[in-house]
């Protein structure tokens, strides 16, 4: 009998892969599918602890699909959907202000700071005029305009939960600086050389199908244009209409490349690139090696580039169980298609295949503290790691691990928000684990690859060395068991000025 692979929310605490699920998975809006048999588990570990999108608005998809045309137009020429105005339109300066230094008899005590006043412009006078006749003043050091700084990236308007534009940086911590990727600078990168958001590039989704289209009863997500897909094919059911029934695909999916830039919900890491859906596991989240088997190289041979595998086998099964996987596997880096893996989630201290084959770049899953997650799998078959969220491990020797204090945020994006039905979506609580971990990863070599830093076509091991090294290393100085080559940052991946080595 072949080895079976299973995809499944389990409440925190629980190995995915062992127990059966806790029902706060089901109740935070995770998927909600029991993790436990003999199948190995999807990566995404389900818990309540993170902070709660509460009210975040399930959305009831429409016929026509919301957001697809505002998102073509927004990746045509990114016009509508960037918070940032132009360099010819955005403030300069504060209307009506001057900032003034004073010395001398207004500065507290010698060698003080000086101290500084802004100053209303008064009527009749413009900022430059009011600035001069300031500096004249006994005591003035300078009076200048308050010049306005702004955010170095892109920024879209898309507004999360809380309905504001940018809201959706309040839920993805996972995509932000420090802690996260730094998405706004990798995605300025991108419009720099006319690709934005990895157009061009095709990442396929292996997982549990992908909300991608309106069909009887299922429902393309509102945050998916029809144009974001290319055809997959459905090795569950045997048909081509690989529709999610599960939500774990769709929630993958949603970190590669949701929609961005067209006010709905929240954001994408690689929004330009396209996705090919790729059911495997079925609706309750398992899959036969066989079926995986055939998923990778339908993948490969229909023109991904990328292929993302969130899930994972028991740590008891070896190699030799899934020759089929291992086969598909090497054929797809062959045709010259990078294969990204999760590496799993039982806290275990090696990683779990399919991501422990050498040909699959390894991602274990980070918290929003930057410490290693407590379920993420480790050893020397780690590659990477990347935002995951959930509770901080016990590392002795990290000070940015706090396992006492509460848990960070999980990690967000637009997928259904029960389990009986998938024409309703939201922003559900409860989806952490190296599940989410590794779209980050796939998204960012898709980005990568259309950025032409490592030229037209670059090879598996060309994307995953530049990832490798533009990481932020994390733990102890180098590669180590826990963290691999460290956090995956998107924004020097991709920045030019950063040399190919």
């Amino acid at each position: 009998m072949a080895p079976v692979a299973m995809a499944g929310e389990t409440a925190r605490g629980v190995n995915a892969g062992g127990a059966s699920a806790a029902s706060a998975g089901a109740a935070a809006g995770g998927t909600g599918a029991a993790a436990g048999g003999t199948g190995a588990a999807a990566n995404g570990v389900a818990g309540g602890a993170g902070a709660a999108a509460g009210g975040t608005g399930a959305a009831e998809a429409s016929g026509g699909g919301a957001g697809a045309s505002s998102t073509a137009a927004a990746l045509a020429g990114i016009s509508g959907g960037v918070v940032l105005p132009s360099e010819a339109t955005r403030e300069r300066y504060r209307a009506r202000q001057v900032v003034v230094r004073y010395g001398g008899a207004h500065a507290s005590s010698a060698g003080a700071v000086p101290k500084t006043r802004v100053l209303r412009v008064p009527r009749g006078l413009t900022v430059a005029q009011y600035a001069q006749k300031l500096r004249t003043r006994p005591g003035v050091l300078s009076a200048t305009a308050n010049y306005v700084a702004h955010i170095s990236g892109w920024v879209p308007p898309d507004p999360g939960s809380a309905g504001i534009p940018a809201g959706w940086s309040q839920l993805q911590w996972n995509f932000m600086p420090e802690t996260g990727v730094d998405a706004p600078d990798a995605w300025q990168h991108l419009l720099d050389v006319g690709r934005p958001g990895g157009a061009g590039v095709t990442v396929a989704v292996v997982d549990t199908g992908i909300a991608y289209a309106n069909r009887g009863r299922f429902k393309r997500s509102p945050d998916f244009s029809q144009y974001r897909f290319v055809r997959g094919w459905d090795f569950v059911g045997g048909d081509p209409y690989p529709n999610d029934d599960n939500g774990h695909g769709t929630h993958v999916a949603g970190t590669i490349a949701e929609g961005t830039g067209n006010n709905i919900a929240l954001t994408g890491l690689a929004f330009g690139a396209k996705l090919m859906p790729v059911k495997v596991l079925d609706r309750d989240g398992e899959g036969d090696s066989a079926r995986i088997a055939q998923g990778i190289r339908y993948a490969a041979d229909h023109g991904a580039k990328i292929i993302n595998l969130s899930f994972e086998f028991p740590t008891d099964i070896t190699r030799s169980q899934i020759p089929n996987i291992l086969d598909a596997i090497r054929h797809a880096k062959a045709k010259g298609v990078l294969v990204v893996g999760a590496s799993g989630n039982a806290a275990a201290a090696a990683v779990a295949y399919p991501a422990r084959s050498g040909d699959v770049l390894s991602v274990g899953a980070t918290t929003q503290h930057g410490c290693q997650a407590d379920y993420s799998n480790e050893g020397t078959d780690l590659d990477i790691v990347a935002p995951g969220g959930g509770v901080d491990n016990a590392l002795d020797d990290d000070p940015n691990c706090r396992p006492s204090e509460p848990a960070g945020m999980d990690i967000f994006q637009m997928t259904f928000t029960h389990t009986n039905g998938y024409r309703r979506f939201g922003l559900p609580t409860g989806f952490i684990g190296t599940s989410m971990a590794a779209p980050h990863v796939a998204a960012t070599a898709a980005l990568v690859v259309a950025s032409g830093i490592l030229g037209p076509d670059p090879t598996p091991d060309a994307i995953e060395r530049r990832l490798e090294q533009t990481a932020r290393d994390l733990g102890p100085p180098g590669k180590d068991p826990h963290y691999g080559a460290g956090l995956l940052n998107a924004a020097a991946a991709t920045d030019p000025a950063i040399p190919v080595t």
